[in-house]
């Protein structure tokens, strides 16, 4: 009887760890919308980004697919996604953002770079301002390369990075309010003291600016990177952009 009994566990022990295993493997499917008319240097992230997560899915098992169609931002088809990318723009009609915000809402995940953040105030739309936990204030310019600290090296998209980390070139942003202060946010990298003066035409003088985060209300990650050409340069950032991909898509935890 308590070797039948022990046969009962093994059994159970061995389908919850095959179910487990099935479940960090299970494809899923991501949607990436991106613009051709923008400004320069997020067309030509956009253009590298693309084949850098394409490359990635065929590694890792999911379905990757970029659109240039934003009205493809709708209730069907957003249906058949898991994850939603936008890489070099955002919704630009009411009826793209209330599907994007129903989407959210039921469920869905969302990675945002750079100019996906920018909003010139929280008028323009004030879920995106909630959603996002800020609105942006200021930049640097020119371009150019930046040390992040990461606030918490346990959180699964920055596991494997060390403590601090030189990222590429590119244009980095200021928020008001303070993203930090949201009790929604969780910042997970925020631009080094070392740096400022940061810019030269343009210029961040100081104080805490936050460069990746997540709401926790929600299944999303907006990262400040995403200007130029330089951005994939570095591959600790990449496994950055990898980690954050998979963690969205349900395969880390």
């Amino acid at each position: 009887m308590i070797s039948r009994m022990r046969s009962l566990c093994f059994l159970a022990v061995s389908l919850f760890v095959a179910a487990a295993a099935f479940g960090q493997d299970k494809p899923f499917h991501v949607l990436a919308f991106y613009s051709t008319h923008v400004e320069k240097d997020h067309v030509d992230f956009a253009m590298q980004a693309i084949p850098f997560f394409e490359a990635m899915a065929k590694r890792d098992n999911f379905e990757f697919k970029a659109t240039s169609n934003w009205d493809d931002l709708n209730p069907i088809a957003l249906k058949q996604y898991q994850v939603v990318v936008w890489l070099d723009e955002f919704p630009s009609t009411a009826s793209q953002r209330i599907a994007f915000q129903n989407y959210m809402e039921q469920g869905g995940a969302w990675l945002g770079f750079h100019i996906a953040g920018w909003m010139d105030s929280r008028e323009t739309w004030p879920w995106f301002a909630d959603f996002l936990g800020t609105v942006f204030y200021g930049n640097s310019w020119p371009p150019l390369p930046a040390t992040l600290n990461i606030d918490d090296p346990s959180h699964p998209t920055v596991q494997g990075l060390p403590t601090s980390l030189l990222s590429p070139a590119n244009e980095w942003y200021s928020w008001k309010p303070d993203p930090r202060q949201n009790p929604d946010i969780k910042v997970l990298m925020t631009l080094a003291p070392s740096n400022y003066p940061l810019g030269f035409k343009d210029t961040l003088a100081g104080g805490d600016i936050p460069v990746t985060w997540i709401n926790k209300k929600y299944k999303m990650l907006y990262t400040n990177m995403g200007h130029g050409d330089k951005i994939f340069a570095d591959p600790k950032q990449n496994r950055f952009f990898e980690n954050a991909l998979l963690w969205l898509g349900g395969r880390r935890s």
